[in-house]
């Protein structure tokens, strides 16, 4: 039968201390310390980046919303359906069929709702985002999908298109990305002008 000789067990002890101390520093400390300071320094972006309407969480700037009313903005299509826990792409090629059919029948589905040819959509709209949860559009997409607002909602197209431009994200760092607009964000003071429309009729 074979014994460890002290030089081994020594070993194995300090492996075993080693382990347990990165544990601890990177596992409950590190991990402690991060968590904390975030959500000193960085609330909102901690907390989920959630957006509240009269006291409610009604959606999270960060996780895109299947809006399907014809008075809203619709963003990108969703591969995952919108599903946080499903985050994904479809991972078809281009030249996979059932992709086409998804692109085609999107394409019909805007066209009869926005009441425009095929080549005037832009690409976006048709195809799903990488993460299936993109919460922003392009402000072209934006001011594609305005004509409708603004007839449904019975508001002014200058109107709309101002509170597109209003809601309109530079570059990050100024560097980074493209313009983009945040859909949830949108339909919110989407809704908030309609109210104050109304309000100024009556």
């Amino acid at each position: 039968m074979t014994t460890l000789n002290s030089s081994s067990a020594g070993s194995i002890i300090t492996g075993i201390r080693f382990s347990a101390t990165l544990i601890i520093v990177c596992g409950v400390i590190y991990t402690g310390a991060t968590t904390l300071v975030g959500e000193q320094l960085f609330s909102h972006q901690a907390s989920g980046s959630i957006i509240e309407k009269d006291g409610k969480a009604i959606g999270s700037e960060l996780i895109a919303q299947d809006f399907q009313a014809p008075n809203y903005f619709y963003a990108r299509p969703s591969a995952a359906g919108y599903d946080p826990t499903g985050t994904g792409g479809s991972n078809l090629a281009p030249s996979n069929p059932e992709l086409r059919e998804q692109v085609r029948a999107r394409s019909q589905s805007i066209q009869a709702l926005e009441g425009v040819d095929a080549n005037k959509i832009p690409p976006e709209l048709l195809a799903a985002s990488g993460a299936g949860l993109d919460p922003h559009i392009s402000p072209q997409a934006a001011e594609f999908q305005a004509p409708r607002i603004a007839n449904t909602r019975g508001l002014q197209l200058n109107q709309v298109k101002a509170l597109i431009d209003e809601h309109t994200e530079g570059k990050q760092l100024g560097l980074f990305g493209q313009p983009r607009v945040n859909v949830l964000k949108l339909n919110i003071a989407l809704d908030n002008a309609s109210m104050k429309n109304e309000n100024t009729e009556d």
